[in-house]
């Protein structure tokens, strides 16, 4: 089922990789909560130098916490706070180089300094969002960001 990632490869072809491998894991498995388990656990084995990966799912208007790889999280986001609650209101990914300096941030970490978040769109409509936080500031670039909006559309493909 799994394929090594060649590390040495550009950060592009390892998100084309890492892609290949998430849609083989969650390929015909019909449980949201198995396949966003497995893709936060895949993830957490790809990236190096973070502190916490996983998802927030909607839930009325407001995100709730999905399964995640990392020390225990917020469990509920309003949608517009935050940085997640952000991304899940525009429906636009965002790097954000330094948590402390965005508006709003809510530091379920205080060892978070970096994060990337992009939102998760099934038919028009946002399901949740994808979240990895660092412990570096700058870990994240748009390169990541248009890595894992692919992991998300690959992901999302498989939510019925």
């Amino acid at each position: 089922m799994f394929t090594t990632i060649d590390y040495s490869s550009n950060l592009q072809e390892k998100y084309k990789q890492l892609s290949v491998q998430l849609d083989a894991l969650v390929s015909g498995e019909p449980n949201v909560y198995a396949n966003l388990s497995n893709a936060s656990a895949l993830l957490n084995q790809f990236f190096d130098r973070i502190n916490w990966v996983g998802f927030y799912l909607m839930d009325g208007e407001e995100l709730v916490l999905g399964p995640f790889q990392g020390l225990p999280a917020c469990i509920r986001i309003p949608l517009g706070r935050g940085v997640c609650g952000t991304v899940a209101k525009t429906k636009k990914g965002l790097v954000v180089p330094d948590v402390n300096a965005f508006p709003g941030h809510i530091a379920c970490d205080a060892a978070s300094r970096s994060e990337v978040v992009v939102p998760l769109i099934k038919d028009g409509e946002v399901f949740g969002v994808l979240d990895i936080d660092s412990p570096e500031l700058n870990r994240f670039n748009e390169e990541d960001l248009a890595g894992l909006t692919q992991i998300a559309e690959v992901l999302m493909k498989h939510i019925k």
